[in-house]
């Protein structure tokens, strides 16, 4: 019999919200299109908002006029991406297999490995507290003995709940939940569900296969395999290997210089964050560069392996000043490293600066992963007319 566990962040995009603003904790707080335009949907909404009817993929305009005194929030995709890189990284220390199936979504499977972590429920509720400690992120969990029914358990006890299916007990425990719980039911299928009288799973397993074959096909047979408690017991595992950390920035066309550096300051800023999420070293810096005229240049260097902000920079800029050699206004700049190795746990005996730069940007990574990335921005002096380098003094947002 397999365990698998389904995380599913609780409010995800607000919460990561609240961590970047903490005034907006306990208001309704809406994640998606401007009502003033009424164009958009609801990305995601609090619990606050919820409590007036409103939902995901809901109409931004519908939103508004059930909660017109909400707070309206375009959204911070690159920290939500972020935000999920660190949940993942989390997990995988502690389980053998982990499959993520959306931004805020991960199936782990624990098969086996009662004997190592004890009660499982108990465990769940162990890494329910070490998200929330390291990264301030809700979760609730689902265990089950497939996919299926770990996920239709993450949603019981929302939020920050866990939901353990013992084996055996999937039909009885889904028997009174509405059919829209069921994973692939949507609109229009829940409507000619309801046409037909059936409102509760355990309407669908009271009849014949069968009659959802003949109704419904292939998806009819997959949907009362469901309602028994079935699903796909393996989790699908992507050997995709990273290649590249990347970030790049389309502005107005701009000539000065000055602008060009603080742009890609920050933007090195958020690619060496990522490094250091990954716990990984670079040892290739490369910049890309296109003029208003959409002429494209990129440009490499080999490093030292390093996840350190300013010899990245240092490098990236003496590339892009040496690559920017026209009279053009600049319409794009990026920048990205490559050639990973893992950060080395045994440091050098006799390189005590360099140990103690390196302790620094782990703290720094910390206090970003709970509070954000801007809650602690480090500072750029220019020290002559020709060059402007990163210093140790970092800015801390109150």
């Amino acid at each position: 019999m397999r365990t698998i566990f389904h995380l599913d962040l609780d409010a995800f995009f607000v919460s990561v919200e609240r961590i970047l603003d903490p005034s907006l904790k306990g208001k309704p707080v809406i994640v998606g299109g401007d009502p003033k335009y009424g164009r958009g949907v609801v990305a995601a909404c609090s619990y606050e908002a919820r409590v007036y009817g409103l939902h995901s993929a809901m109409p931004i305009r519908t939103a508004y006029k059930l909660c017109p005194h909400g707070i309206y929030i375009h959204g911070s995709h690159g920290e939500y991406s972020r935000f999920s890189k660190a949940v993942k990284n989390i997990l995988q220390q502690y389980a053998p297999v982990v499959q993520q199936a959306s931004i805020d979504e991960f199936y782990m499977d624990f098969t086996g490995c009662r004997n190592v972590y004890g009660s499982l429920f108990t465990f769940a509720s162990f890494l329910q507290k070490e998200i929330w400690e390291r990264l301030s992120l809700p979760s609730s969990i689902g265990i089950g003995s497939n996919k299926t029914i770990a996920k239709i358990g993450s949603d019981c006890m929302k939020p920050n709940g866990i939901t353990y299916i013992l084996p055996g007990m999937e039909k009885e425990f889904l028997a009174p939940m509405p059919v829209e719980a069921i994973p692939g039911v949507g609109k229009v299928t829940l409507k000619d569900f309801h046409s037909k009288g059936i409102y509760r799973i355990g309407d669908i397993t009271k009849l014949p296969q069968d009659y959802f074959a003949a109704a419904y096909g292939k998806y009819g047979i997959d949907l009362y395999r469901k309602a028994y408690g079935e699903g796909s017991e393996y989790l699908i595992v992507d050997n995709y290997e990273q290649k590249s950390i990347s970030h790049e920035r389309t502005f107005a066309d701009v000539t000065s210089k000055q602008f060009l550096k603080e742009k890609l300051f920050k933007l090195t800023g958020k690619v060496c964050q990522e490094l250091r999420d990954m716990d990984w070293l670079a040892s290739n810096v490369h910049i890309k560069l296109r003029y208003s005229d959409f002429n494209t240049l990129t440009r490499s260097r080999m490093i030292k392996p390093t996840d350190d902000d300013k010899t990245v920079f240092e490098a990236a800029w003496d590339m892009l000043m040496k690559a920017h050699t026209r009279r053009v206004a600049v319409r794009l700049i990026g920048i990205g490293v490559s050639k990973f190795s893992k950060f080395p746990e045994q440091q050098e005996l006799f390189e005590w600066e360099e140990v103690k730069r390196r302790r620094m940007l782990r703290a720094v990574t910390k206090i970003r992963d709970k509070f954000g990335y801007e809650a602690l921005m480090f500072g750029i002096v220019e020290h002559d007319k020709r060059s402007m380098t990163m210093v140790n003094p970092f800015r801390v947002k109150t």
